[in-house]
């Protein structure tokens, strides 16, 4: 359920200038439009090239850079793809890579949008190698048609709720205390099949470095 790359979160002057007046009473909404609007602008890609190569409409890129619209998660995995950078960097603050990361549980960097909440356990972990977060999942939440492929490892470890992982055309049911880990390269695709919120632990192992796996793995609207 989610995707990253390694170093790629460092920001330019640009990206830099553009977060500059993000303190914590900024919505999480306004983060992330900042952050996309900073990251394109980094890139030098226009909005229209940004839609073009995140296959989104160049007005809901508009709306979200200007915190008129909350992305889901499925879109950000679009734009992170799109811009070569973990899903991570659209609500971390000034990166600077760590050889060790403590994160206590009240202190968890996180960001909610339209159908999942999710924690990143490895906030400025050197390299990015190993992406841990907590994700939870909302009712019928899904990672939609198409299936998610992308290098390395996934772990998966559900802790309360009901989620259905198809990996190939084998389904897995994890319930609380379940796990999965599996090569990521399989084609796979998941669901949160109960009534109420799933939470699960997700831990992606990209091999490719240069590869934002965090960013891929949630749902491609």
């Amino acid at each position: 359920m989610v995707n990253q790359q390694m170093n790629p979160t460092t920001i330019g002057k640009r990206h830099v200038s553009a977060i500059s007046t993000i303190d914590e009473s900024t919505s999480a909404e306004t983060i992330v439009g900042l952050k996309i609007r900073g990251l394109r602008n980094e890139k030098r890609f226009s909005l229209k090239m940004l839609a073009e190569r995140s296959g989104l409409n160049i007005n809901t890129l508009s709306l979200i850079e200007n915190s008129k619209s909350s992305p889901s998660v499925s879109t950000l995995q679009q734009l992170a793809k799109a811009l070569d950078v973990p899903l991570s960097a659209f609500f971390e603050s000034e990166p600077s890579a760590k050889r060790i990361v403590f994160t206590t549980h009240d202190h968890r960097p996180g960001a909610e949008f339209s159908h999942a909440f999710m924690q990143n356990l490895g906030k400025d972990l050197k390299d990015n190698a190993v992406q841990p977060f907590i994700v939870t999942l909302k009712p019928e939440a899904g990672s939609g048609e198409q299936m998610i492929v992308h290098t390395g490892h996934e772990f998966v470890y559900c802790l309360s709720g009901k989620i259905e992982y198809i990996i190939e055309k084998e389904s897995f049911t994890l319930i609380p205390g379940d796990s999965l880990v599996f090569e990521a390269h399989l084609p796979h695709q998941w669901t949160n099949i109960h009534h109420d919120e799933s939470q699960l632990i997700l831990v992606l192992y990209p091999a490719d470095q240069h590869e934002e796996p965090g960013g891929r793995h949630f749902p491609i609207e």
